[in-house]
């Protein structure tokens, strides 16, 4: 009996989230190709994924050189997601984008009708919906500990955002719109799952209060992320090599009212000195909130009325996720070889990282445009239902 042909992934970018083709061996499938146009690249793949790999400048070279490729993880810069996943989708080759799908919602509209037109799968990388803390909230909610959800409310304190955000292209708007959308994707993403909806009003402030102050600027594209990220950047003010363009927001907070009339709000800051996120979600029966978002936290249940109660009625243990999302990156990559090759339901949804640019985008509207309500659009019908139903065509004789 002979073995089944290998599944082959390529990988298109290998900057700060090439960590993530690590995973595609253990996942059943085998990694066969990089893409990216900086030579240096090659010898950051040999570092981090082994040596041999070949290298190539862009997706035509690559698809030239393995036309029977099966799929691609983009994990290039946001701006690039929109084209380079169109031209993999026209190939048929199934794509894992790593979240924000794009920078606009025409572009992640465009996308989810391109993958839809072509037939090839489409993949986004919510990996949140993979960690412990998020899939324990939403077991919580589901077995009702807590009744009907009403209000969620999310604080994320972006301890790292001077080394991550400020230093390259995102704290460029034109390559990133902005980290209501960049950064709050993912968070955006969680609400929504959280509370079984998506966004559809929204009102937001923000603005850039403390690295539009910093004179230190440097092209920092002879280095990626980790070249420059230390612990000892601190305090804020005191960064240095900050990008040319520094002109996205470094706090920002938005307000939601989802489809289902539940009230959500979320606030990130990129200068406070610790790095987590804060969920609390009240229902009709209690509320849950998050404290510590890796192994060694919990989740905490209010279900009785009382006056203060530090650590609530229940409390329930976070395990896994002890250096960031490094335990989702895994799951995530599994899910998508799975649903790629096979058709497998996933979690992560692409209609849900659309919501969640669409959100973000409008918020960034928003905020840029004296707080004014913007109203967020939705697919059209006949697309939404096909990524509900997990991209399986219904024949008409159906």
């Amino acid at each position: 009996m002979t073995d089944p042909p290998a599944f082959t992934v390529a990988l298109v970018g290998v900057g700060a989230r090439a960590g993530l083709a690590r995973h595609v061996d253990a996942a059943g499938a085998t990694l066969v190709a990089t893409v990216d146009p900086d030579p240096a690249a090659g010898h950051r793949a040999d570092r981090l994924l082994g040596p041999g790999l070949p290298r190539y400048d862009d997706v035509p070279q690559l698809l030239a050189h393995h036309p029977d490729l099966d799929a691609a993880i983009v994990a290039s810069p946001d701006d690039t997601h929109h084209e380079v996943a169109t031209r993999l989708l026209e190939a048929g080759i199934a794509v894992y984008v790593e979240k924000p799908l794009a920078i606009t919602t025409d572009d992640a509209d465009d996308l989810l009708e391109t993958a839809h037109r072509s037939g090839a799968r489409l993949y986004v990388g919510h990996n949140m919906r993979h960690m412990h803390v998020v899939r324990l909230m939403k077991q919580i909610i589901d077995r009702g500990e807590i009744g009907e959800v009403q209000a969620i409310w999310c604080r994320h304190f972006v301890g790292s955002g001077g080394d991550f955000y400020f230093k390259d292209w995102h704290a460029d708007r034109s390559h990133a719109t902005g980290l209501l959308l960049q950064k709050g994707a993912h968070d955006i993403d969680v609400i929504h799952w959280l509370a079984g909806s998506s966004t559809r009003e929204v009102v937001a402030m923000g603005d850039l209060m403390v690295y539009g102050r910093v004179r230190s600027r440097r092209d920092n594209t002879d280095r990626t992320m980790w070249d420059w990220y230390s612990t000892d950047n601190w305090p804020p003010l005191s960064q240095t090599d900050l990008n040319p363009v520094v002109d996205v927001e470094d706090i920002s907070m938005m307000t939601m009212r989802l489809d289902n009339g539940v009230l959500a709000s979320y606030q990130q800051c990129h200068f406070t000195p610790d790095y987590w996120r804060n969920y609390t979600v009240i229902g009709t029966q209690g509320r849950l909130e998050n404290f510590g978002d890796g192994e060694g936290g919990e989740v905490r249940v209010w279900n009785a009325r009382t006056g203060y109660l530090e650590r609530g009625h229940v409390q329930y243990p976070i395990v896994g996720d002890s250096r960031g999302h490094d335990d989702a990156d895994v799951l995530t990559v599994a899910e998508f070889v799975r649903f790629a090759r096979d058709g497998i339901p996933t979690d992560t949804s692409p209609l849900g990282a659309r919501d969640a640019v669409a959100a973000g985008v409008a918020a960034t509207c928003s905020l840029r445009s004296g707080s004014a309500p913007q109203r967020v659009p939705q697919v059209r019908d006949e697309l939404a239902g096909y990524y509900r139903g997990h991209q399986r065509r219904v024949s008409a004789s159906a």
